[in-house]
């Protein structure tokens, strides 16, 4: 069925939809994992977005329900080269085109995703609009052009949970407090602003029993659960449109030690006084160096943001700890007097590299010495 790409810039590209009809309009961005289709899909994260896979060959290995990063598909389309509808994996239970028209997104292929990759690396990520019903070009664009954005909307109301619940060994279960007794070693509360499971099956891993909240939880009733430790997952959008949570998170520092991830780390540094700002094209995919400044170290890193933190923004009392090496911008930083640290990039690599994973037993040590 073809299709239509219209951008903000005029560009009009001509592909095919594998999942049906339909017409959507959303941020059109790119990312560069050679693997890890569904885990990208999953991540709630890609909300409002549209997003280009620049490995060619997509849906060779199937889905399967293990490899689910939340309860949805957020992206409102995927597109890539080509798509393999013939998956050959032991793990497969599905096809991607089954994930992806049980959710409703559009999948589209066909067309040269190395020319738009190219193209959003020199203007920067752009509206688009998709359609396999508007087959006229100007008519698309005028569609991308009128699009709100992302910029300044609370995307985290869309994906964050409606209530609290803990995360146990068969996933999700609703709750309201954690149990009186159990055998983890640590309480941690997550407010969720978008969250992926590996997040929560780590801290698991690490002797962590996790409640998971709404991201407008306010600091005294996370407080009243009596944890020891306070995560800050990752999420979608704009920092600065998120309603509700700078002040709480504010109101939490100094009483329990925090660990933020991507949007948790931009919410943290506004929550100590600093600011943001949206980046040309994003960093999205698995293989991004990131140099850790208290040891020297580089690590491979696993990136979704299009924001970052503006360091020169930061009050003196927070040390930048990490930098990307490839544009220099702000990776990760610790506040010098309470006990909260945070870094831009998924050290849950799902997919990516585990190159980051001791940022959790770093979370642990805090909780630790807090105690």
């Amino acid at each position: 069925m073809k299709a239509l790409i219209g951008l903000e810039d005029g560009t009009v590209i001509s592909g095919k939809s594998f999942t049906g009809p339909g017409e959507v309009m959303g941020e059109m961005v790119f990312n560069t994992s050679m693997s890890g289709y569904q885990e990208v899909l999953t991540d709630p994260s890609y909300t409002g977005q549209l997003v280009t896979m620049t490995y060619p060959l997509i849906g060779n290995y199937g889905v399967n329900e293990e490899d689910m990063e939340s309860a949805g598909v957020h992206p409102r389309a995927f597109l890539m080269r080509e798509y393999q509808a013939l998956p050959s994996n032991h793990r497969a239970t599905g096809t991607l085109v089954d994930l992806l028209q049980r959710h409703q997104v559009l999948g589209i292929e066909g067309f040269d995703t190395r020319m738009l990759t190219r193209l959003l690396r020199k203007s920067g990520a752009m509206k688009a609009a998709i359609s396999t019903e508007d087959l006229d070009g100007d008519s698309l664009v005028a569609k991308a052009r009128s699009w709100a954005g992302l910029v300044g909307r609370d995307m985290v109301a869309r994906v964050s949970c409606a209530r609290p619940y803990l995360w146990t060994a068969e996933g999700p279960r609703e709750a309201a407090a954690f149990p009186a007794s159990g055998s983890a070693a640590f309480r941690v509360v997550a407010l969720d602003f978008g969250a992926k499971y590996n997040q929560l099956r780590l801290l698991s891993q690490y002797g962590c029993q996790v409640m998971v909240v709404p991201a407008t939880t306010g600091a005294a009733e996370i407080l009243a659960l009596q944890p020891d430790g306070i995560f800050l997952s990752n999420g979608p959008g704009d920092p600065d449109g998120v309603q509700g949570v700078v002040e709480n998170v504010r109101q939490l520092l100094g009483k329990k030690p925090i660990f933020g991830i991507c949007l948790g780390h931009q919410m943290l540094a506004l929550a100590y006084g600093g600011s943001t700002y949206k980046l040309k094209f994003g960093h999205r995919g698995g293989n991004q160096p990131v140099k850790d400044l208290t040891t020297g170290k580089v690590e491979i890193t696993a990136q979704n943001h299009g924001f970052c933190v503006d360091p020169e923004s930061l009050p003196p009392e927070v040390e930048v700890t990490h930098i990307n090496l490839n544009d220099n911008s702000l990776e990760g930083m610790r506040h010098r007097d309470y006990p909260a640290f945070s870094v831009q990039y998924h050290p849950e690599y799902a997919p990516g590299p585990h190159d980051a994973e001791y940022l959790f037993s770093r979370f642990i040590e805090l909780m630790q010495q807090s105690r």
